[in-house]
């Protein structure tokens, strides 16, 4: 069965410092039309980076959206023709005092594919080590936590962890055993 969707036209609706939302009319599989709004969004790289003491850093910040502080992967989106390695490389350095030396790519996916192309790259740290020189932006707060396989399995027995890839990273991180 064919399942495409055609954009038959495109409405920009807001233009942002980093994301456009459009209003696409579309040509269904059945010839009928109909609407699809859609967030465009450069991407975005997280780590799981776990120390030599077997915790893995996360961060706690507050997120606007949710009105509540999350606790999460280092994570953020990517700058204009910016390696995703490179960024979650960036990314755990600004967030939290950690660095590391290198990223192997786990996997990819879309964060909220019903209405938003945003491409999150799922990167596991290697070398993990204290020594970061850089800081988060201006507008960003961030604690780091270190959290233990017994403290992530705890925490997410309790829902304490409501970010879809912290989750991910985490339950890729508890199946290595």
């Amino acid at each position: 069965m064919d399942l495409k969707e055609t954009k038959l036209s495109s409405e920009p609706i807001y233009q942002g410092s980093f994301v456009t939302i459009n209003r696409d009319k579309v040509r269904l599989p059945n010839g009928n039309e109909s609407q699809r709004i859609v967030i465009r969004h450069p991407g975005a790289a997280c780590v799981l980076a776990v120390t030599e003491e077997g915790k893995a850093v996360l961060v706690r910040q507050w997120r606007y959206a949710a009105d509540a502080a999350t606790l999460e992967l280092p994570a953020g989106k990517l700058d204009a023709g910016e390696d995703p390695a490179e960024c979650a490389l960036r990314e755990l350095a600004e967030e939290t005092p950690y660095t590391a030396d290198r990223v192997k790519l786990i996997s990819s996916f879309y964060t909220a594919i019903g209405f938003c192309d945003e491409k999150m790259y799922f990167y596991q740290a290697e070398g993990v080590r204290l020594g970061s020189t850089l800081s988060n932006d201006e507008d960003e707060i961030t604690e780091t936590v270190l959290m233990s396989k017994e403290e992530a399995r705890t925490a997410l027995a309790h829902n304490e962890i409501k970010d879809g890839k912290t989750l991910i990273g985490l339950q890729y991180w508890l199946m290595q055993d």
